[in-house]
């Protein structure tokens, strides 16, 4: 018997071809016109895996070295989390709809969930969600959907896609989304507090923010819980591991990206959302939930406990039309976070926090920078520089390093993680002085 992810033997597409009156896999696409068919593939002659792997590699070029977060973060990846997560169990895992099949895959979502309440603070969670932006969306909806009001309001430090995303579904909801200036790059309470004096259903506000600071959530809940709105906080968790949480700051949902935990950057994705909430709330949450009962035996089993979308239920009683979740990736900032444990993980955020101060001093001390925001910042900050940004980053890019987000023509976002040494940083500034020497 071949083995079940080899492809068909020539004898086995010769019986199903012959079983179709057939005599060659082009005749199943022969009713297709000839000019939308592809001749050549261009695939060449077969290659070994190792000439495979350096073919692919010579097309994606030499890695940069990344400078640059604003939502995608480059940490330490222990290589027991790719291995794990590859085991053949978890890659074809069997959809959780029936448990007596799926213990594994509803345990690990089960503890996933638990992690993010204890990360956030919050009462409950779901099984995860397609990435940040669209969790941001559907937190907006459970506002909106609990308190009948379609006015939103957020904060402008939430990072654009976020924003995008949000404005995409508001648009197509007839949700009013009300964008709340900065000003020194937080939310002013004053501004907040008159924004919240019409009806409204929530405020979204990041924690930390696009330009690394730290916003108060403790006042923002204030301002917001007297007027009856909910406070969503869109939070990266690694940064969780430090700070208040928003549960005890009084949030009311949270949401953001686990990709901080664990998983690649990947080009951009896929990542992995989450969304946790009040028990309260627990009702207006999409997707589902996966809880721990005892079957008829008395042993532990695990369960799908809530099932909020479309799938489950009539279309016009669901929550979302959220119909699956980022369960492998789940899977992963699972390994990740159990591997790591608690100490583990605020080692990492520390490592990222000391990481970019050094870097912050160092370009500071090179007078070619200067701070753009007096409040504290944590991964990120946002630093002005004297000469053309684009052509700064365009020749970092040909010395191997992936430069600051550019805000503007002289503003950007840097960002460095505890995998960069103080020697990496060193090169880092060094160059960039000689770049600034060469271009002005």
């Amino acid at each position: 018997m071949n083995h079940k992810y080899l492809p068909h033997t020539e004898q086995e597409i010769s019986s199903m071809l012959s079983s179709l009156g057939l005599t060659a896999l082009d005749d199943l696409f022969s009713h297709l016109p000839a000019a939308i068919r592809f001749q050549d593939y261009g695939f060449g002659a077969p290659q070994s895996d190792s000439e495979v792997r350096a073919s692919m590699q010579s097309l994606s070029g030499k890695p940069l070295i990344p400078f640059r977060g604003y939502g995608a973060y480059d940490h330490e990846r222990p290589a027991i989390v790719e291995a794990l997560s590859s085991r053949q169990e978890f890659l074809t895992s069997y959809t959780p709809y029936q448990p007596e099949v799926s213990q594994g895959t509803l345990q690990y979502i089960f503890e996933f969930q638990t992690l993010i309440c204890e990360l956030t603070g919050l009462d409950v969670s779901n099984a995860s969600m397609y990435d940040g932006a669209t969790s941001a969306a559907e937190a907006m909806m459970m506002a909106v959907n609990h308190t009948n009001c379609k006015r939103v309001l957020v904060s402008d430090g939430i990072l654009p896609h976020v924003l995008n995303t949000l404005k995409t579904y508001a648009h197509f909801r007839g949700v009013t989304l009300e964008v709340v200036a900065s000003s020194n790059g937080i939310v002013a309470n004053d501004e907040l507090t008159k924004a919240v004096q019409d009806p409204f259903a929530a405020f979204i506000t990041p924690y930390p923010n696009r330009f690394g600071i730290i916003e108060h959530l403790d006042t923002f809940s204030d301002i917001v819980h007297a007027k009856n709105g909910l406070l969503i906080v869109y939070a990266d968790l690694l940064a969780l591991t430090l700070f208040k949480t928003p549960g005890k700051s009084g949030a009311d949902i949270t949401c953001g990206d686990a990709q901080s935990l664990g998983l690649p950057l990947a080009f951009g994705g896929p990542y992995l959302g989450y969304l946790a909430t009040l028990q309260t709330l627990v009702r207006k949450m999409p997707g589902r939930i996966c809880g721990m009962t005892k079957d008829n035996r008395g042993q532990r089993a695990y369960v799908l406990t809530l099932q909020a979308r479309e799938q489950h239920i009539r279309r016009d009683k669901a929550n979302s039309n959220i119909c699956s979740n980022q369960s492998l990736l789940a899977l992963q900032a699972m390994i990740y976070a159990a591997t790591m444990g608690k100490q583990g993980l605020i080692q990492v955020a520390m490592g990222t926090i000391k990481a970019t101060r050094y870097l912050f001093n160092l370009l500071i001390g090179t007078t070619l920078f200067t701070p753009v925001f007096k409040a504290p910042f944590a991964f990120e900050v946002t630093l002005d520089y004297v000469g053309d940004l684009g052509k700064l980053n365009s020749h970092l890019e040909n010395r191997g390093y992936l430069g600051p987000m550019p805000l503007s023509e002289h503003r950007g976002v840097f960002y460095a993680s505890e995998k960069q040494t103080k020697q990496t940083l060193d090169d880092f500034v060094a160059i960039i002085k000689e770049i600034d020497h060469e271009i002005r």
